[in-house]
């Protein structure tokens, strides 16, 4: 029997027809979980979002999309994929030749990891556009940062299962980094590997960290970054809190709930996304060499260097620092210390402002000069290394990380807008 605080809503509900069925479904299951309907309507029918969401509020649920695409090709490409050096290579042939619709599978995960970091860089963009991060969601962007690093982890993992030419070598340079940590480097390094080289011990401990563990850290994670979320409440491009001014009944006059009104919204978003992906996957799956490396149709050789090792194309801007630091240890710790000081931006950012609507010149023209480094900074590392590039790429290192240990200074000092007290502005 279910609690007396619970009242069921299906109870009473019409039994006749199709829906009369759905009811009764919808009664049973109510009377043994009523707490299902309780988060149903604290995370849809009664999560108040803000009204005024516009085009870049569409990327958070999009990377669940594609989070979810991952997921299923991934099983599938499993079955099977041979994580063997002698039969990895072959058995990725094997499902691109001959399993059925293989190729389809393995062209929407391949395609799908890189969409996944377009649909994240531009929702951390949107983040940085809007103030995301300022108090009191510090937690949600915390969350938000422990994703993408162990998003990081499982594309690169995912990146050597095919044990192509650039799969190998890229792992080859990768794993070695780890070799400039004073003291343990080395004893480290072989950890990783499971081997003094890249082989079947590589490929097994990857396979099993790509395919098991990892995933069910990304989707923990994920849930505790909506579950914050929906604790604080979503931000908006009026960088207004809609918490402020309610109703006699609780609800935000700002707010629409987000089942069915952004639900709708975001299944449009999601149907125009599939688009574009469909069209890159059946015209473009490789994209020019950014999301698949031609060096990667040919089966990894140990004795023969491609002749221009790169990362792929979500990982360059990283790369192009890590090039352009002369001392190995050093370039590896800038590299580390680019991304590890994106947890640090709530703190860093000193602006009585969210959004960038409300925001002086000063901030708009440092938020738009970061965009242009990081840009750069990717094709920098897409590119053979040469004096001037690494001239210019150290350059930009400088500014990437002025950016942000200058951000309290500089966010404190632009002029601001006067913020209103309500939205003022409608998607």
């Amino acid at each position: 029997m279910a609690d007396s605080k619970y009242v069921n809503p299906f109870a009473t509900a019409p039994r006749g027809g199709l829906a009369g069925v759905f009811n009764g479904i919808a009664a049973w299951v109510y009377d043994r979980a009523p707490s299902m309907d309780a988060a149903y309507r604290k995370h849809l029918s009664e999560y108040w979002a803000p009204k005024n969401f516009n085009t870049w509020y569409f990327f958070g649920s999009l990377a669940i999309l594609v989070l979810v695409n991952q997921i299923v090709t991934g099983i599938w490409l499993t079955m099977n994929y041979k994580p063997s050096a002698a039969e990895a290579f072959a058995s990725v042939e094997y499902i691109m030749r001959d399993v059925e619709w293989g190729w389809l599978i393995r062209y929407l995960h391949s395609t799908g990891a890189s969409a996944f970091f377009v649909v994240v860089y531009l929702h951390m963009f949107r983040a940085l556009l809007y103030g995301s991060y300022q108090k009191p969601r510090e937690l949600v962007w915390v969350l938000g940062m422990m994703i993408y690093l162990v998003l990081m982890a499982e594309a690169f993992l995912g990146y050597v299962l095919p044990y192509g030419q650039m799969s190998y070598w890229g792992a080859q340079v990768i794993t070695s980094l780890f070799g400039a940590i004073p003291w343990v480097g080395e004893a480290l390094v072989e950890l990783i590997r499971g081997d003094y080289l890249i082989s079947d011990a590589t490929l097994n401990r990857f396979f099993a960290l790509h395919v098991v563990a990892l995933p069910l850290v990304l989707l923990l994670l994920v849930a505790l970054h909506l579950a914050a979320l929906h604790e604080v409440g979503s931000n908006n491009p009026e960088g207004v809190d809609i918490k402020k001014v309610k109703d006699a009944d609780g609800k935000p006059l700002d707010g629409i709930a987000f089942h069915p009104y952004y639900t709708v919204k975001d299944v449009f978003g999601a149907g125009f996304f599939l688009l574009l992906f469909a069209f890159v996957i059946f015209f473009a799956p490789m994209f020019g060499g950014l999301f698949l490396e031609y060096d990667n149709f040919i089966p990894a050789n140990p004795l023969v260097t491609p002749e221009h090792i790169k990362p792929v194309w979500y990982f360059t801007p990283y790369y192009a620092m890590l090039r352009a630091i002369p001392d190995k240890l050093a370039g590896v710790i800038v590299m580390g210390a680019a991304v590890m000081i994106l947890f640090l931006i709530p703190w860093l950012d000193r602006s009585p402002v969210r959004s960038i609507r409300y925001r002086g010149p000063l901030s708009k023209a440092l938020l738009g000069l970061f965009v242009v480094t990081f840009v750069f900074l990717g094709y920098a590392g897409y590119q053979p290394s040469s004096q001037l590039l690494t001239l210019l790429a150290q350059i930009a290192t400088a500014f990437y990380f002025l950016f942000f240990l200058a951000m309290p200074w500089w966010t404190r000092i632009d002029r601001v807008k006067p913020v209103p007290d309500r939205v003022t502005a409608h998607a």
